[in-house]
């Protein structure tokens, strides 16, 4: 396959890119070059005659001669754009080459687009590692560099790092982005996607076919089921959420009923209690009477204040009565009501795993870590802008010889084929070859038995010596940066502060709840993103 790509590569049409930015210096110093030397040949022709005409003259066809050199000098040797000569398909992944300044789109066949590009200058490289698309802009300005014009950019990294339209000078000139030409930038713009793989590489990398007994090998009976299973599941569970809806506000009535009892029981028994005093009082009035007249006043004080205080004690005992058939109500709809928020959470959960198994899969081994971790997109909006991405599941995982190198690795699934999906690999670090890398490695059994069933084409397997950068976040896939290549561009912007992922921990009303990443980032949590080279309100995001 790799010779084909090869081939396809160079079979491209080619086009010859003018850098009017050289054009213009070069032009600009021959009319001053030009001026100069004719205001002096005609003072020397004044002072000198003839022989000053002959000097001037080699002095300007030597002058001519230094500035078509520098002009030479100032702009590079022309850099290609190609195009496949094939209809293209979808893009899945994007190799920027550092070392050779051009970047190559590939869909599920091989190279469809190449174009030279500009990285980061010395001081503020771009970082080598993997990354994805997180954030489309079409009309972008840099809030970091005087209001910069930055045409259709594409964010690989929230504090800044992206591709975009932008001067080439045939050599890295950036503060740490990666310039395209303009009209390929546009022309891109539209044909990329959200979580599109983008691979910067120290050194030209490419694509090549692969295969491992560690790839994800789907069930094909499970992948034909899976949307079948997610409806119901998502229709159960919003039939469950209306029930725990309704059952959450037959609570708050049944408590709001029991604890407007509360006054009246306490009215009811200062109520008897002042009767029981009125009828103590009548007793000891009784008693101390000393005549027949008094005897029969406090008699009759006394029996009426005995039926008052047997009045208050019955309604006082028939309120309470009521009260505790309420109170016993009221609990009873509380614990309806739990038991339907349980219900709720389950069924969401078992939903959203449902709708997960339709994305793509994509996971991440980190020797450095020595974890595992897993990534699907949501497609759930995030208020601050982008997507969110579950990732429930993040495990140990063993790796053999743990201090050995193991390089970095990108292992995709291109397509469907007779054996479930055509993988390639991309090797852009130095380490074990990509077969000897999946050797080292055991992914424990109950992972592959949740996501290797129903793996589809654009899922994913890094293998890499680094851990997750701490770009890594709510709204990111994977952000792995080699760390033996300088990252300059990447380091003296400000990063992403700590922000939560969905999570399995805690459940939501849509089966989304979140956690703050532990393992790559030893920032403090804060669910405030702060703003890097791109802190413009950001467009919900869409996939192409």
């Amino acid at each position: 396959m790799a010779s084909r790509w090869s081939r396809l590569l160079d079979g491209w049409l080619f086009t010859w890119p003018i850098d009017a930015s050289a054009d213009r210096h070069f032009n600009r110093d021959m009319a001053l070059a030009n001026r100069f030397m004719t205001a002096q040949s005609t003072v020397a022709t004044r002072r000198w005659g003839a022989p000053a005409i002959v000097t001037l003259a080699a002095m300007a066809a030597l002058a001519a001669l230094t500035a078509d050199a520098a002009a030479r000098q100032a702009r590079p040797a022309p850099t290609t754009e190609a195009t496949a000569p094939r209809q293209a398909g979808e893009p899945i992944m994007a190799i920027v080459s550092i070392g050779s300044q051009q970047v190559t789109f590939y869909d599920a066949e091989g190279g469809i687009l190449r174009a030279p590009v500009s990285t980061g200058t010395t001081g503020r490289e771009t970082p080598a590692g993997v990354f994805a698309i997180i954030e489309k802009q079409k009309d972008h300005h840099s809030t970091l560099y005087d209001d910069a014009w930055m045409p259709n950019m594409q964010r690989i990294t929230w504090n800044g790092i992206a591709l975009h339209g932008g001067p080439l000078p045939g050599y890295a000139a950036s503060h740490g982005c990666v310039r395209m030409p303009y009209d390929f930038a546009e022309k891109l713009f539209d044909k990329t996607w959200i979580g599109m793989r983008v691979i910067i590489s120290p050194n030209d990398a490419a694509p090549v076919e692969f295969s491992h007994p560690a790839l994800f090998v789907p069930n094909a009976e499970a992948v034909a089921a899976a949307p079948a299973r997610a409806e119901p599941l998502a229709h159960e569970a919003a039939e469950t959420a209306k029930t725990a809806d309704e059952a959450k506000k037959a609570a708050a009535t049944a408590a709001r009923e029991a604890a407007s009892l509360t006054a009246p029981l306490r009215k009811l028994e200062w109520l008897k209690t002042r009767a029981d005093a009125e009828l103590a009082f009548a007793d000891k009035t009784l008693a101390a009477a000393k005549t027949d007249q008094a005897k029969a006043r406090a008699e009759e004080l006394k029996q009426k204040a005995a039926a008052k205080a047997a009045e208050a004690g019955t309604q006082l005992d028939r309120a309470k009565a009521d009260a505790k058939s309420k109170l016993d109500a009221a609990a009873a709809v509380k614990d309806a009501a739990k038991a339907a928020e349980t219900k709720k959470a389950a069924a969401a959960k078992a939903a959203s795993e449902a709708k997960l198994t339709l994305e793509p899969v994509s996971v991440y081994i980190s020797r450095a870590t020595q974890k595992l971790y897993v990534r699907r997109n949501t497609h759930k909006p995030w208020p601050d802008g982008g997507e969110v991405f579950d990732a429930t599941i993040e495990v140990p995982v063993t790796i053999r010889n743990p201090d050995k190198p193991i390089g970095t690795h990108v292992f995709t699934a291109m397509a469907r084929n007779d054996a479930g999906l055509r993988w390639t690999a991309v090797t852009i670090d130095n380490g074990d070859d990509a077969k000897d890398a999946l050797d080292r490695i055991t992914i424990p059994q109950d992972v592959l038995d949740r996501i290797a069933p129903t793996a589809l084409p654009l899922s994913s397997i890094i293998v890499s010596d680094e851990p997750l950068s701490r770009e890594t976040n709510y709204r990111t896939e994977f952000v792995a940066v080699l760390n033996n290549q300088p990252q300059g561009g990447f380091l003296m912007r400000r990063p992403s502060v700590n922000v939560p992922v969905a999570s399995g921990n805690y459940w939501g009303d849509d089966g989304f709840g979140f956690f703050f990443p532990r393992n790559w980032n030893s920032q403090p949590p804060n669910t405030r993103p702060r703003a890097g080279q791109y802190n413009q309100p950001m467009q919900q995001l869409w996939r192409w």
